[in-house]
């Protein structure tokens, strides 16, 4: 579905991202893990052009999205992305939050894309509060509607960037709940995250990253009990410290 071919970023003279090269197939769930500064965010928001990439390849259903002057609103339809800092709109309700891109990228027709709203946000726990605004509601809500409305689109992909770390520790599990849920219909996600639980126990593959490269990708057995990297394994070794 997705292939990420020798990708690289720079900042200047400060090279973020150096050789990436992974494949997403339909239904997998990848986690991206790897130290504050490793290159993980830079990666999705390269992914969903956020960032222009500085060389390489992001070949989407085998055509270089970089190189055919692909619509990028439209590809951002079918690769959405969730942010660490939620990114609703403040002054829209949380219904017409999971409305309005659908009206705007997909011309779905009002009534319809409030329909489609409507059954996201059942999905993710959040169907009693749409006529709240986002300052109504706690962290881990607003990051249910996030979902919801990244949901609402019907992307093929989603990507999380660190969906979790701006929450409270208590709200952290209902985020995460969600985000399993969806596991297991079958979403296929890249989740940059810092919950080694989760990318243990719900990802098929994991990528770990260090210093802008993947230093190494397996599935999360191996790699979280036999590294073999040697970064991998000093940063696995303080995470079980913790």
């Amino acid at each position: 579905m997705l292939q990420v071919r020798h990708l690289s970023k720079t900042f200047g003279t400060h090279s973020v991202l150096k050789d990436i090269d992974f494949t997403v197939c339909a239904g997998d769930v990848i986690s991206v893990i790897g130290a504050s500064g490793s290159g993980k965010s830079t990666l999705l928001r390269c992914i969903n052009l956020l960032e222009s990439p500085t060389g390489g390849q992001i070949l989407f259903h085998g055509s270089d999205i970089l190189e055919h002057g692909n619509n990028v609103p439209n590809y951002r339809s079918k690769v959405g992305m969730v942010f660490q800092s939620f990114n609703l709109f403040h002054n829209m309700s949380v219904l017409r939050n999971c409305e309005i891109g659908q009206e705007k990228v997909l011309k779905r027709k009002k009534d319809l894309a409030r329909e489609n709203a409507l059954k996201y946000l059942r999905k993710v726990g959040m169907a009693p509060y749409i006529n709240a605004y986002p300052h109504q509601l706690s962290g881990g809500q607003k990051q249910r509607v996030a979902i919801a409305r990244a949901l609402a689109m019907e992307p093929e992909v989603l990507l999380f960037d660190e969906p979790t770390s701006a929450l409270d520790p208590e709200m952290v599990g209902e985020v995460l709940e969600v985000m399993r849920t969806l596991a297991r219909d079958g979403m296929t996600m890249i989740v940059v995250t810092h919950e080694m639980a989760f990318a243990r126990d719900v990802s098929n593959h994991v990528i770990f990253m260090a210093d802008g490269v993947i230093c190494e990708q397996r599935d999360p057995q191996r790699l979280f009990q036999a590294p073999k990297n040697k970064r991998t394994q000093e940063f696995l070794l303080r995470f079980l410290a913790h």
